[in-house]
């Protein structure tokens, strides 16, 4: 099989399609035929080594590694065991995800998967917007629910504002409708240029970050979701109002000794892979209450050039690879 494999760490350049063995499924896992397959930032990272990651946080990857962890395709072969899943079924998912030492295996036309990582794909959606939802969508849906602790639900989210740094990009996007499907109050914060696809996901207020700083204009939000981060990311306590709280997604220094007098706590975690919370997405999209954002799609082996587009930043949504040609 076709597959995007790094021999050496560093930049696009070390992305190198290759043809591979076809991996066999463990006990409780599955064999997908991948259709499609997700870029996320942590593809970047592990590419470079993790080298934007304090040396005391850095997974350790053993090369040569198939990345990817963002998938969407069929069933083609069971594992021994009962995985939940039956051979044709279309599925997607987040596999693996974290997993020290392991890169997730998804760049590649064949993947195996434990099934309980996997959910049915929405209907009516093709295999290039589901590979955009998995690990993008889960991070927000975990931050929202299970960090900050919103109740899930049409009205459960009223009289609450959140507001999303960094609102265009993949978790931002889902972020925004998701606190969108509960009846929050939403503040989306991006580029100018993303204020017409922000407001038609739900954002009830647009802060163009690049002419007005969003602290000069924005005070007593509930919830603040940054998906930016860095050395600046202390200016946001000024947004947030006393009691309230803010969660970073990336690293982020958030001067956290003013943030505790002022009652801000830090609600936030890792994203894991889970099924049953993709499968709540999955009939979310089948609402239509959730719409996925598709920056751009490359060709498997073009791999090289969409981590480049990925790095020149300013994301509309998922960049995501097309493994299959219906993908």
């Amino acid at each position: 099989m076709g597959a995007i494999r790094v021999h050496e760490f560093g930049g696009p350049e070390v992305l190198r399609y290759e043809q591979v063995p076809v991996p066999e499924p463990a006990p409780g896992e599955v064999l997908v035929e991948v259709h499609a397959a997700g870029l996320n930032p942590p593809d970047w990272y592990a590419r470079t080594g993790f080298a934007n990651i304090p040396a005391e946080l850095r997974a350790r990857l053993t090369l040569p590694f198939v990345p990817g962890t963002d998938i969407s395709g069929v069933v083609v072969a069971l594992g021994p065991g009962d995985s939940g899943w039956a051979v044709g079924d279309e599925v997607f998912g987040l596999v693996r995800f974290p997993s020290a030492g392991d890169a997730g295996r998804g760049h590649a036309q064949y993947a195996t998967a434990p099934g309980t990582h996997l959910a049915r794909k929405p209907a009516g959606l093709d295999h290039v917007g589901a590979a955009g939802i998995p690990m993008a969508g889960l991070t927000a849906y975990q931050f929202l629910f299970d960090h900050i602790g919103l109740e899930r639900g049409p009205g459960k989210g009223a009289g609450r504002t959140v507001l999303v740094n960094g609102a265009a990009g993949g978790v931002g996007h889902f972020t925004v409708q998701l606190a969108k499907a509960i009846d929050a109050q939403v503040v989306a914060v991006a580029d100018g240029r993303h204020e017409e696809f922000l407001r038609g996901l739900g954002a009830d207020r647009f802060v163009d970050y690049t002419a007005t700083p969003v602290e000069e204009v924005v005070r007593d939000v509930d919830h603040l979701v940054d998906t930016v981060g860095g050395p600046d990311a202390h200016r946001l306590l000024r947004v947030v109002r006393r009691g309230g709280t803010l969660s970073p997604v990336f690293l982020g220094e958030y001067h956290r000794e003013r943030a505790g007098e002022l009652g801000i706590t830090f609600p936030s975690g890792q994203v894991h892979s889970d099924g049953a919370q993709l499968g709540e997405l999955a009939r979310l999209v089948e609402q239509g209450l959730l719409t996925v954002g598709v920056d751009s799609v490359f060709p498997l082996a073009r791999a090289a050039d969409a981590h480049e587009r990925a790095e020149r930043g300013h994301l509309q949504g998922k960049i995501v690879l097309r493994v299959a040609e219906d993908g």
